[in-house]
């Protein structure tokens, strides 16, 4: 099986990496060359756990290969994946597909054969059939088949959801094609992994209803930690009471400042518009959206309370900069809405993120970047919590105190409970308890 991956970012790296894993024969096309050398001398260009390894295993076995030459890669794959950016567009929030319909001119001169077309990227519903008729229209001679396999990878943990899946969507309605996918998946159903076909449409819906499901999850459990507040009730307690019962599930009850990364925030607004171009508006995800922003906008007030409502002159150490733990993606975090504003109001912020300070500052000017947390917090008269990191888990509070000038810990991911910040002194806050 020869698999060609058009696309070597987060999406098209991890799929390459873990197909070559599989014992497939896979070329990684990119128009980037700068990457594509880094990738030959095994450089990655993101952070995700584990990735360097299986790129380097795979690179040395042979299996893996990254090019920036599409004539080869298409002529010679069985199955061509795209899986290039879909951001949101500006202006309407609908996906920006100017790079998938761009991959598709470029590979289309080089088909051979009976090929399979996949999106790996997450594209509104209908693009498959639009990428069918657009091939078509630059060659009628082609035989080809277009398919949707949307991915469901969480960034920090990628690897062990492409390689034990939950399970594998395929949008598809050739027979020829179903086949083919089959084999492709074959590492994983051996492994008895779920391998779900249905029409292109619903695999297409379905990447962003799930999506959009967790996100209301969030938005839901956020909206019942204010509750919490104002009633004396633990939003942790109720979040295992509800997640105890198997029809809602544990999963994604956690509170915090809101959520972000490269799918949720693009993803939701995709379906809102595809929802309002298909007159049935999706008012209930329209509510979850507006919920995300609102939210975290009101963490700064937040803070502000807890400094007695004046930012201006403090300092504040912020914890974690990246949309959530284990990946040095800041995409749609609630750093780059809470850091610009707490500066606005006259507060001198130091900020310290283990994997995304790099990435973060080139978009948050005006921060004190620092070497750990414990250099974050120096004269620090706050110390706010933004994302749950390990290592801040793990953090002597005593210490942290004693580097501060001030006693104000702000804990918007709950990592630590009231009985430690208190006896370190501290006067704390954290979400919903």
């Amino acid at each position: 099986m020869k698999i060609g991956m058009i696309g070597a970012g987060y999406v098209g790296l991890v799929s390459a990496a873990c197909f070559a894993e599989f014992g497939w024969s896979v070329d990684c096309v990119d128009q980037d060359q700068e990457r594509v050398e880094q990738l030959k001398n095994g450089i990655i260009p993101i952070y995700e756990p584990g990735l360097d390894d299986l790129v380097e295993r795979n690179l040395e076995d042979g299996r893996l290969q990254f090019t920036t030459e599409i004539d080869r890669a298409v002529a010679e794959s069985d199955v061509i994946f795209l899986a290039v950016g879909t951001p949101m567009r500006r202006g309407d929030g609908y996906a920006d597909l100017s790079y998938v319909y761009k991959a598709v001119e470029d590979l289309t001169p080089h088909l051979q054969g009976f090929t399979i077309i996949v999106t790996k990227s997450t594209v509104p519903v209908g693009t498959s059939r639009e990428i069918e008729r657009r091939i078509s229209a630059l060659r009628d001679d082609v035989d080809i088949a277009v398919c949707s396999n949307p991915e469901f990878l969480r960034e920090g943990s990628a690897i062990q959801d492409f390689t034990h899946p939950d399970r594998v969507l395929v949008g598809c309605d050739d027979a020829r094609a179903r086949e083919v996918m089959e084999r492709v998946y074959k590492p994983l159903t051996l492994r008895n992994a779920p391998l779900m076909f249905t029409s292109r449409e619903s695999a297409e819906l379905a990447k962003y209803a799930a999506n959009a499901f967790l996100a209301m999850k969030i938005s839901y459990i956020n909206e019942m930690a204010d509750l919490c507040e104002q009633i004396g009730a633990n939003v942790h307690e109720v979040a295992s009471a509800i997640g105890s019962d198997k029809r809602i599930g544990d999963k994604f009850l956690h509170p915090g400042p809101g959520y972000g990364g490269s799918c949720f925030p693009k993803d939701i607004a995709a379906l809102i518009r595809t929802g309002r171009e298909a007159k049935s508006p999706l008012s209930l995800i329209e509510q979850v959206e507006k919920i995300n922003t609102e939210r975290k906008i009101a963490m700064t007030s937040r803070i502000e309370k807890a400094l007695s409502g004046d930012l201006r002159g403090k300092t504040i150490a912020v914890l974690g900069v990246t949309f959530k733990p284990n990946t040095d993606d800041i995409r749609e975090a609630p750093s780059l809405v809470l850091v610009p504003m707490l500066l606005e109001r006259g507060a001198t912020v130091r900020a310290y993120d283990p994997k995304g300070q790099e990435n973060a500052s080139e978009q948050l000017n005006g921060v004190d970047w620092c070497e750990s947390a414990m250099d974050a917090a120096k004269e620090a008269d706050a110390v706010i919590v933004l994302t749950e990191w390990n290592e801040f888990r793990g953090l002597d509070l005593k210490v942290l105190k004693q580097n501060m000038a001030g006693d104000v810990l702000v804990d918007l991911r709950n990592i630590y409970t009231d009985q430690q910040a208190l006896e370190a002194g501290f006067e704390y806050s954290s979400i919903g308890r």
